[in-house]
């Protein structure tokens, strides 16, 4: 049976490829404590249909190119738009002068 990966999409500069992102939780074999893996998936996507912040499920295949063994099964979700942070709050939050008595 082929192994299927649940992810985000990170990336999707190339064409008819997309970057998967999948975190796990492990144990740490001595100390028992869990903690976060990420790792990183170059999947194959025929009609470019996965956007950056889908939710995915990506399947082993054979070896498409030679980073690519991973190709686009379905998209669960799609990503409902992104969120740009300003760097200069000052133009955004007119300064409030305080009153000194």
């Amino acid at each position: 049976m082929a192994k299927t990966l649940t992810g985000i999409v990170t990336s999707t500069a190339s064409d008819k490829t997309i970057t998967v992102t999948v975190t796990s939780r492990e144990t740490h074999p001595i100390y028992g404590k869990q903690y976060t893996v990420s790792r990183k998936y170059a999947a194959h996507d025929e009609e470019n249909a996965a956007g950056k912040g889908d939710k995915v499920v990506i399947i082993e295949t054979r070896p498409i190119s030679k980073r690519k063994a991973f190709k686009l099964q379905e998209i669960l979700e799609k990503s409902k738009g992104s969120i740009e942070v300003k760097n200069d709050v000052a133009d955004v939050v007119p300064e409030v002068e305080e009153d000194k008595d």
